[in-house]
C-alpha cells in the first residue's frame, strides 16, 4: 500500500507542477490575445511564425531595446514587441 501511495503522490505533484504557470516569455502558444497560456505579466501576441508570449506593457518605456508597445489583436492589451 506505500508503494502506491507514493507513486500517487508524485503523479498529483506532478500534475500540479504542470498546471502552474505558462510560456514563458519569448516561447510558443497557441491563442493570440489569451493570457492564460503564459506566465504571469505576459499575453499570446500574434507574430508571422505563429503565437508568442510577450511581456505586457502600457508604453515603450516597459519594453527592452528594439521593442515597441503595441496592441494585441484580439484584447485590448499592448505587448512588447519586436521592431
Amino acid at each position: 500500500m506505500q508503494r502506491r501511495s507514493t507513486s500517487l503522490h508524485a503523479l498529483l505533484l506532478a500534475f500540479v507542477l504542470g498546471a502552474c504557470g505558462g510560456a514563458d516569455i519569448g516561447e510558443s502558444c497557441d491563442t493570440p490575445g489569451s493570457t492564460d497560456e503564459c506566465v504571469s505579466d505576459a499575453i499570446c501576441t500574434n507574430e508571422s511564425a505563429g503565437g508568442v508570449c510577450r511581456q505586457i506593457c502600457d508604453n515603450h518605456g516597459d519594453c527592452p531595446d528594439a521593442h515597441s508597445c503595441n496592441g494585441v489583436s484580439g484584447s485590448s492589451t499592448k505587448s512588447c514587441q519586436p521592431d
